[in-house]
């Protein structure tokens, strides 16, 4: 298996279906005041599209592991097609809210749908660039949606927007179904026995700590579409030049998806996690000290080019301490800790804002991210034999030479310690430092 011949089935499916997406994400506020509704309730509408998607997280974990990965990206496409139709034709502010929160949780069911098959199919020594590149194509369709969506909008009204979304979706749902997987998951019938309160009981542990670096980790990457625009505002510059400096930042995010994967398959996870973090943080923490064009146009680089290097780490991250027998409702659960953080980083900004102090917002947020940097040094080890190479050679040692294997499930109520046995360090063990 390669990269190359996970195209037409992986890549090119979440391509044209992000594109869509993507090209909604600029105007579902306008139409929502197309439609009447005042300032608030129209930014109120696009943040339904995150709520939608916070929603749908843990029963998409169900759904796909019921119907299988293809079968569940087939009816999220078929659900946001008559979704997006609701949003063409709403004529009321409600309508549209509704049709927007349920459009963003069919999103949640597509994408992980894709990242349940590729933790399922893709050798492990392909992951870690499998996944960033998935990511990848989510950071293109963000970026090319809008382009294609200012050229519909040059002729047409703010809600035809919503069939150029349609259409892509009707793409999408073609290539499913015209073209075949690269492999079919040999563990599907076993792991549908398996409830999500049953995995999040069982799992606990890791939600609670690398789940947690996961939502922080989420919030300062949302954070970063937020503090650019007000702080773009709050040095008075134009609508035009912050699109601009915002469509760079993209670009650079764009740009740097696919080295972020080799570095993670060579030399572990760890190696693009923390730098990622750091420089995010970093950026973050500097950008109220940008006083002009220029200065901000260089903290924005920086801003993507600490978010374009960690392109799939969640989603590897994920894979890596997936288990086996119940990988879709775990990936539900560990979604819902990213899509958790994305949603709760803005707030904190607007929250200072509100308070008279966008700078000590922004600069918090920055600190988050140095601290979402020093928790994943913290639990990545501990849970993911990927972590460095150090930890893969442990890990396959203590395995006899055989590949490490993602964290097992904790062991019944009967055992004598209730904790399973690591891979790399062994139960009753301390951390290795």
């Amino acid at each position: 298996m390669s990269l190359r011949s996970l195209i037409p089935a992986v890549f090119l499916p979440v391509l044209i279906f992000e594109t869509g997406m993507g090209a909604l994400a600029p105007v579902l506020a306008l139409s929502g005041r197309a439609l009447g509704a005042s300032v608030g309730s129209a930014g109120l509408v696009l943040a339904l599209l995150g709520v939608g998607q916070i929603l749908g997280d843990v029963p998409a974990g169900a759904l796909a592991a019921r119907l299988g990965d293809r079968k569940a990206m087939l009816v999220a496409s078929g659900v946001t097609a008559v979704t997006l139709s609701g949003c063409a034709l709403a004529r009321s502010v409600w309508q549209l809210a509704a049709a927007v929160t349920v459009t963003g949780a069919s999103n949640a069911v597509f994408i992980l749908a894709r990242q349940s098959y590729l933790t399922e199919v893709v050798p492990t020594g392909l992951r870690a660039r499998a996944m960033s590149t998935l990511g990848g194509m989510s950071r293109v369709g963000a970026f090319v949606g809008p382009f294609l969506g200012a050229a519909v909008l040059t002729r047409f009204p703010v809600h035809d927007i919503y069939w150029l979304a349609l259409l892509c979706t009707a793409v999408t749902v073609v290539v499913l179904l015209t073209v075949r997987d690269v492999a079919d998951p040999a563990a599907g019938a076993v792991r549908e026995t398996a409830s999500v309160r049953s995995v999040l009981r069982g799992h606990r542990r890791v939600f609670l700590t690398l789940g947690l670096a996961v939502l922080l980790v989420a919030s300062v990457r949302a954070t970063r579409q937020t503090v650019l625009p007000l702080w773009a505002d709050h040095l008075g510059l134009s609508p035009s030049s912050t699109s601009v400096v915002f469509g760079i930042a993209g670009l650079v995010d764009t740009l740097t998806f696919y080295p972020s994967g080799q570095v993670m398959d060579r030399a572990g996870r760890l190696w693009i996690a923390v730098p990622s973090m750091v420089v995010l943080g970093c950026a973050q923490a500097a950008l109220p000290l940008a006083h002009g064009l220029a200065s901000l146009t260089v903290v924005a680089m920086l801003m993507g080019f600490g978010n374009g290097i960690g392109s799939g780490i969640l989603m590897t991250l994920g894979a890596d301490v997936a288990p086996p027998r119940a990988r879709s409702q775990f990936l539900g659960v560990w979604r819902l800790c990213a899509d958790s953080g994305a949603a709760g980083g803005p707030l904190v900004v607007s929250a200072a804002a509100a308070l008279g102090s966008l700078a000590a917002g922004i600069a918090l947020m920055g600190a988050v991210g140095l601290a979402a940097a020093g928790a994943l040094l913290r639990w990545v080890p501990r849970y993911s034999a990927y972590a460095t190479t150090g930890t893969r050679r442990s890990s396959t040692r203590v395995a006899g030479g055989a590949a490490p294997a993602p964290v097992p499930e904790p062991r019944p109520p009967g055992d004598a310690s209730g904790q399973p046995e690591h891979p790399v360090r062994g139960r009753g063990e301390p951390p290795r430092t």
